[in-house]
This record gives structure tokens, C-alpha cells and sequence, in this order.
């Protein structure tokens, strides 16, 4: 069965995506809560908005489910996990640009998974996307070295964990892919999402932080990171893989980094330094270079 015609054009409805993730990182700056504790709620709201819908169209879908699925589900939903967890965190030391321009990686770790452990053919294209995105990577670390103006009490310490955070987005793109082929987008989101909000829930207890108890400020923050990034980013980017191709998709996220340093910008008054803008900007373009060497057909995570 093919895909029917969409109500709605899939370029509006990438252009409001991209503009619903850039907001994720200035809301995790604006919180006050750890950031294992704001990663738990976004994705356990996420997944409580989604579930009716999941529960009331899709009841059957998950009788469908087998135990291979299951397993692939819970690697997916731990691999997502990580990646909020590092990210949150990332943002504690280093730049709303580095950060989320790093965790952006996340194509370059798809197609070296893909080469490594699906035995999929690296084009040139892509091999040139990767080591331009690399010298992006060096550019930024360099200069952050040598106080290139850098951001943060420990950027280089918060770049790092962006890109862990980008590798855990990318084993989520790769564990998840053969399930998300096989089952409806809600429900398989949904599952993801609640694999994702037991494992931050486990980690926020072993951590000692306070599950309960935050100021309304908080909860409405919280709710923010649900609805904007959480339906109205990815999941809808989620959907759009349906209807255009999933380099488009890629590409299109490029534009969080972007909107994101806008919105620091704005909001947060964070100016980042000139090696940030260099290095960023080299690493867009590999990853540009990048998805359009190659069509990602999985789920983005971010």
C-alpha cells in the first residue's frame, strides 16, 4: 500500500519542526532542575501526550509486537535515553551552539554505524562529509583551547558530551530502524519513549536527585520540552520521513543549530566565539555533505 497524499505539505511541517527543536536547548538552560531530572519529564510527558493516541488508533499494532521487537525497542529506548541525558548536560558546560552543533552529529555516527555493523557501502561523498565535519570538530576544540572565546566552565568537557549524546542519537537511528519500518509511528514512539523515561527515571534515583518537588516554574518548563520539541519537533519530523526523503529531513535539521544560537542569542544574550562560529559552520556543511551523500532511512532522534 502506498503512502496517501498528505493534508498537510511536509515542508511546513519540517519548517515548524526544526523551529520546535531549536527551542530545546534554551529551555534546558532556563530550568533549574539536574539534567537527568529535566530529560525524565520531557520524555515521560512526551509519551503520556502520545500514548491515548497510540492506546485509542493503534490498540492492535501492539499485539503485533514479538520478542525480537521487544529487544530492539529496549536497545532504542536506552540509546535515546543516553543521548538525553549527555546532551542535558552538555548545555551545563559549554555553548548552546557547540552543544547542539556537536549532538547534530548524528549522521556522521549513522554512516560509520551503517559501514561498521550493517555492512552498508561508504561513498566518497560521505567519507569528504565526515572528515570536513571532523576539522569542523578540531576547529571548534582548538580554539576553545587556546580561549577562543569559548562558553561555559568546561566546554570542552560539555562538547564532549555532545557528541556522546550525538553517537547515542545515532544507535537510537540504528537500533530502531528495522522496527520503525515495521510498525505505525505513534506507537513506535511511544514504546521508544517509554523504554527512554524508565531508564532517565532509574538514573535520576541512582543519581539522588529529587523526583518529586519542583516549583510550578518547573513543571511548565517541563511541559514546554513535551509539547514544543518533544510532538511538535520530533515526532513530527518522524512523520515527515513518511512523505519526503529522509536526506531532506536530515538536512533540514541543520537548521537547529542555527535557530538555537538565534534564540541564545536573543534570550540568553550568549554570544559564542569566533572559533565556535568557525568550527560550527565547517561541521554544518560535512553534515550536509553528509545526508545528502546518503538517505537515512530511520527516525531522527533529536
Amino acid at each position: 500500500m502506498g503512502v496517501t497524499e498528505p493534508r498537510i505539505d511536509p515542508r511546513i511541517a519540517l519548517a515548524v519542526a526544526v523551529l520546535a527543536v531549536s527551542t530545546s536547548a534554551i529551555l534546558v538552560r532556563w530550568s533549574a532542575a539536574a539534567a537527568s531530572v529535566a530529560a525524565f519529564y520531557r520524555v515521560l510527558l512526551t509519551t503520556a501526550l502520545l500514548a491515548p493516541l497510540a492506546l485509542g488508533r493503534h490498540r492492535s499494532a501492539f499485539g503485533r509486537l514479538s520478542r525480537r521487537d521487544v529487544l530492539a525497542a529496549a536497545a532504542t529506548g536506552v540509546a535515546l535515553a543516553v543521548h538525553f541525558a549527555a546532551w542535558f548536560e552538555s548545555l551545563a558546560w559549554t555553548s548552546v551552539a557547540a552543544s547542539v552543533t556537536l549532538v547534530q552529529c548524528q549522521p556522521l555516527f549513522v554512516a560509520v554505524g551503517a559501514w561498521a555493523l550493517l555492512d552498508e557501502r561508504v561513498t566518497r561523498g560521505t567519507t569528504a562529509g565526515i572528515l570536513v565535519a571532523i576539522g569542523g570538530i578540531v576547529v571548534m576544540s582548538v580554539g576553545e583551547l587556546l580561549g577562543g572565546g569559548a562558553i561555559g566552565p568546561r566546554p570542552l568537557y560539555g562538547n564532549a558530551l555532545a557528541l556522546v549524546g550525538g553517537v547515542m542519537a545515532a544507535g537510537y537511528v540504528l537500533a530502531g530502524r528495522s522496527l520503525r519500518q515495521r510498525f505505525p509511528l505513534i506507537p513506535y514512539v511511544t514504546v521508544v519513549y517509554g523504554v527512554a523515561a524508565f531508564c532517565l527515571l532509574a538514573f535520576v534515583v541512582a543519581s539522588g536527585h529529587p523526583v518529586t518537588g519542583y516549583p510550578p516554574r518547573e513543571w511548565v518548563l517541563f511541559l514546554a520540552m513535551a509539547v514544543g520539541p518533544g510532538v511538535f519537533g520530533h515526532t513530527v519530523l518522524n512523520w515527515a520521513l513518511a512523505h519526503v526523503e529522509s536526506s531532506m529531513v536530515s538536512v533540514s535539521l541543520l537548521g537547529e543549530p542555527v535557530g538555537s544560537a538565534l534564540l541564545a542569542l536573543l534570550l540568553l544574550a550568549e554570544i559564542p566565539g569566533p572559533s565556535t562560529v568557525a568550527g560550527g559552520a565547517v561541521v554544518l556543511v560535512g553534515i550536509g555533505v553528509v545526508a545528502r551523500s546518503r538517505a537515512v532511512g530511520a527516525t531522527p532522534a533529536d
